[in-house]
C-alpha cells in the first residue's frame, strides 16, 4: 500500500477523466467538475454549467491515510448566482467526511468526485427551490389580495342581526313616507272637491254665477242663473 497504489488509482482516473485532471506533481493534481445547475437541457450550452475543482494531495500512507483536499474554481470563473466556492466550501468538504472514512484503505478519489458533485448540484437545487417558494408565495399573495377585490365581506351572525335591523328600519321609513304621502294626497283632494260643492249663495257671493259645471250633476250639465238664483235667495 502506498506510493504503488497512488500510481494505479492515479492512471485509472487519468482514463476516467482526460480532459478534466491536471497534475500539480506526482502526489497532487486536480479535477475539474462540471456540475449541472439545470438551468440548460441542450447540449449546446454545456459550456455554460458551472466547474469546481476538487484539488487532491496524497498523504504518504494514501490510501490508508485520508487524502488532503481543498475545493476551488477555475481562474476568472464566473460568479454562480446559487453557489459561492469561497462561502460553501467547508459545507462541501464536510459532504466527503463520511466517505472518506467509509473507504480507508482503498482507491477513493472517483467516489469523492462523484459525491462532491452531488452534493454541489443538491446545494444549487436547495437554494433555486428556496427563491422559487417565495416567488410563489409572492404570487399567491398578490392573487389572495386581487381576488379580495371581488369577495363580498364575510357574513357572521352580528353582521347579519345588523344588516336585518337597519333594512326593517329603512323598510319602516318608507312605508311611514308613503302614507304621509297618501294622507297629503287624499287632503288635497277633499279641499278640491269641497271647493267644488259650494251653494249657490257663495256661488253668488263670489261672483261665480253664470254657467257652471255642478260635479254632483249629470257630468257636462249646465245650471240655469235662474235656478243659481233661486238658490242664492233661499
Amino acid at each position: 500500500m502506498g506510493i504503488e497504489d497512488q500510481k494505479e488509482e492515479r492512471e485509472v482516473l487519468e482514463s476516467i477523466f482526460p480532459d478534466e485532471i491536471i497534475d500539480v506533481s506526482e502526489t497532487e493534481f486536480r479535477v475539474a467538475i462540471k456540475l449541472d445547475d439545470g438551468r440548460h437541457e441542450d447540449d449546446e450550452s454545456e459550456d455554460d454549467q458551472p466547474t469546481i475543482v476538487l484539488n487532491v494531495q496524497y498523504p504518504l500512507d494514501y490510501p490508508d491515510e485520508a487524502p488532503r483536499l481543498d475545493v476551488t474554481q477555475p481562474p476568472n470563473a464566473p460568479k454562480h448566482p446559487y453557489l459561492d466556492i469561497q462561502e460553501d466550501k467547508s459545507r462541501l468538504l464536510d459532504s466527503l467526511t463520511e466517505t472518506i472514512e467509509e473507504n480507508l484503505g482503498m482507491a477513493m478519489v472517483f467516489t469523492l468526485v462523484t459525491v462532491l458533485k452531488d452534493s454541489a448540484e443538491l446545494l444549487i437545487t436547495e437554494r433555486q427551490n428556496a427563491k422559487q417558494a417565495l416567488a410563489d408565495m409572492a404570487a399567491a399573495k398578490a392573487e389572495e389580495e386581487e381576488n379580495k377585490k371581488f369577495q363580498g365581506e364575510a357574513v357572521t351572525r352580528e353582521s347579519f342581526l345588523a344588516w336585518r335591523d337597519k333594512f326593517r328600519k329603512e323598510m319602516e321609513e318608507e312605508a311611514k313616507r308613503k302614507e304621509e304621502e297618501k294622507e297629503l294626497e287624499d287632503k288635497k283632494k277633499r279641499i278640491v272637491k269641497e271647493e267644488k260643492k259650494m251653494t249657490g249663495r257663495e256661488l253668488w257671493e263670489k261672483g261665480l254665477v253664470g254657467k257652471y259645471v255642478d260635479d254632483d250633476e249629470d257630468d257636462g250639465e249646465e245650471v240655469d242663473i235662474a235656478k243659481l238664483r233661486i238658490s242664492a235667495a233661499s
